[in-house]
């Protein structure tokens, strides 16, 4: 089935994809997920693993061009908290003038919210709306994992700390269906938001985490001043209008306790 707000087009299938962080807490699964597909994957990696990856370094552009040669599709997961940018560029730059299909994941309210990490995230979808390349952008909401670890890194304390403001967590499997449908699709630039099935508060998520860990701790509400805080209590990373993930927090905790 072709995602919401998208028009079915060239059918892509058994094409050769090319994707960057695939040993990712999203890539491992979209990786699965294009191979039942019937595409033929190829992971970048620094550490070659015979039959599964090639060797590339986006850190230093080392080994590039010689993995993304013959690639109908790069699906680029890759990220880090410091160099997105670099690595986006360094990308681009090996793949022209060639011209395969693009897909890139980012964050729903990445241009919005003053935090570095989204503004590098921000700076990637622009080098990538400019570079002539044929390109789907797609950003999501938060995934379960990371709001899951947020709550489980407190787990030493008397007491767990909940900011102020609501989540949309969405599963990666959700997401992973998503890109797998985009590269079916072919191209669309930038495509409606995929955000998880509930908007809830965070004081809710941490008494799911709290009852799946089988934790008793007392939640106490976290609010701090400032334009990053004032933003995510504004809602700029939710996407309610996009509720498409079928996974809820709870569904995914029961997998992990």
């Amino acid at each position: 089935m072709v995602p919401p707000g998208l028009v079915k087009g060239e059918n892509h299938l058994m094409g050769d994809v090319l994707v960057t962080g695939g040993t990712g807490n999203l890539g491992r699964v979209v990786c699965d997920k294009l191979r039942e597909a019937g595409h033929e994957v190829r992971v970048l990696s620094r550490r070659v693993r015979p039959g599964q990856s090639v060797r590339g370094d986006l850190r230093t552009g080392e080994g590039i061009p010689e993995a993304v040669a013959g690639a109908d599709t790069i699906v680029h997961l890759a990220t880090a908290p410091r160099g997105d940018v670099e690595a986006c560029s360094r990308l681009i730059a090996a793949v022209l003038p060639r011209t395969p299909h693009l897909i890139f994941t980012s964050i729903v309210g990445v241009d919005r919210i003053p935090l570095a990490y989204y503004a590098a995230k921000t700076e990637c979808e622009r080098l990538i709306t400019t570079s002539g390349l044929p390109y789907t952008i797609q950003r999501a909401t938060q995934f379960h994992s990371l709001v899951m670890r947020f709550f489980h890194s407190q787990r030493r304390l008397p007491l767990v700390f909940a900011p102020g403001f609501d989540f949309q967590p969405v599963d990666v499997r959700d997401v992973a269906d998503r890109l797998v449908a985009h590269v079916a699709a072919g191209p669309r630039e930038r495509v409606p938001d995929i955000g998880g099935p509930e908007v809830r508060s965070a004081r809710s998520l941490a008494q799911a985490y709290l009852e799946a860990a089988r934790r008793r701790r007392r939640v106490v509400g976290l609010n701090l001043p400032g334009r990053v805080f004032s933003t995510f209590r504004g809602g700029a990373h939710l996407s309610p209008e996009h509720a498409d993930g079928g996974v809820t927090f709870e569904d995914f905790l029961a997998t992990r306790f």
